[in-house]
């Protein structure tokens, strides 16, 4: 890939919304010990690695030199090369 490449990604925000969502709320309602807390435990454990992944995959576009615009939804980017929603 060039120099002047851009690659759209989702912002941070994204993830962390639904995790906390899930962690705050869906865990807490549904009972404890039944199939559908474990479900929901799966389900946070597979944002979590996704979330790491795209990491990953951002620091192999910062080596490469590509630019990473993050999206905020499919219609407007929230700016490349900094994601203000997560520190």
């Amino acid at each position: 890939m060039s120099d002047d490449q851009t690659i759209p990604l989702p912002s941070h925000i994204h993830y962390e919304l639904l995790l906390q969502l899930l962690e705050r709320e869906t865990m807490i309602a549904a009972h404890p010990h039944s199939p559908l807390q474990g479900q929901v435990r799966e389900l946070i454990i597979t944002l979590r690695k996704a979330l790491s992944q795209q990491r990953q995959l951002e620091e192999t576009c910062d080596h490469q030199g590509v630019s990473v615009e993050y999206y905020w939804s499919l219609n407007v980017p929230s700016g490349s090369d900094d994601d203000p929603s997560i520190g």
